[in-house]
């Protein structure tokens, strides 16, 4: 009988596989590439606690929840390619914050941020803010699970400097 990595594997080898255009997953050194981020994550197999195949709502198609000793987890659901749980430790709770977050998410709000910023040179709407803590709790959740965001990070920055210079 296959261990739960064993069976893990072939599901989600045969997952990304039917998946390319939101996730590529290269075997030999159990990295996903997230294709809206362009972003690289390295799964730890041995650490893997377990894995569920659920089906999502919207879309009825099949989709994978993999999880991990540190009580962390990773989905792999098209659309969005890798989510996880946003982290509100640097934000405290949020207000339209959704339990699960995708980087394709966060580049959505960043971009309506930006829209707010630099196509309306009046105040921004006191959404922006929230726009921006929701980027935040969503890049925090990212690095949780193993991606680097110190770039995106750096570009939310800018956004939020923004924002304080004109609303100083």
């Amino acid at each position: 009988m296959d261990s739960i990595i064993d069976q893990a594997k072939r599901k989600v080898g045969a997952w990304a596989e039917s998946h390319k255009h939101v996730v590529l997953y290269d075997e030999e050194s159990s990295t996903f590439l997230d294709v809206a981020s362009a972003k690289r994550i390295r799964l730890s197999w041995r650490d893997l606690k377990d894995f569920e195949e659920k089906i999502h709502p919207e879309t009825k198609d099949h989709y994978l929840v993999l999880l991990f000793e540190n009580d962390t987890q990773i989905a792999l659901v098209d659309p969005g390619g890798i989510a996880f749980a946003p982290s509100t430790e640097n934000t405290g709770a949020l207000r339209d914050l959704p339990p699960v977050v995708c980087l394709k998410d966060f580049f959505a709000l960043k971009g309506r941020v930006d829209h707010y910023l630099y196509d309306h040179p009046d105040e921004p709407p006191r959404e922006c803010v929230n726009l921006v803590m929701i980027c935040i709790a969503t890049l925090d959740g990212a690095r949780a699970v193993g991606f680097d965001v110190g770039d995106l990070e750096g570009e939310l920055e800018k956004s939020l400097n923004e924002i304080e210079r004109r609303t100083a």
